[in-house]
């Protein structure tokens, strides 16, 4: 069995830097919005809950981007997929 390819590391990123700031933005958002003296406790779940969803996305996100890249590469004729229709 040859090994999966691996997902572009650069590519991976930079699909996500602008999801990244946006959580961050709304990460500022929520102590903001916390009330004068419970700035901790205010803010600190939904933060938490920001980091849970992001973590699951960026997760799911490289899976799939790595899944995607093993079928693209597979060939269902067994071949290398370069000059196999030229070949027959």
């Amino acid at each position: 069995m040859e090994p999966m390819p691996k997902l572009d590391r650069v590519a991976y990123v930079a699909g996500l830097r602008e999801q990244l700031e946006t959580l961050l933005g709304r990460v500022a958002d929520a102590i903001n919005d916390a009330q004068d003296g419970e700035i901790i406790a205010g803010s600190e779940r939904p933060v938490l809950d920001l980091f849970t969803e992001f973590r699951q996305k960026v997760f799911e996100v490289g899976l799939q981007t790595r899944t995607d890249a093993a079928e693209a590469a597979f060939s269902p004729s067994g071949g290398s997929g370069v000059g196999d229709a030229a070949a027959e």
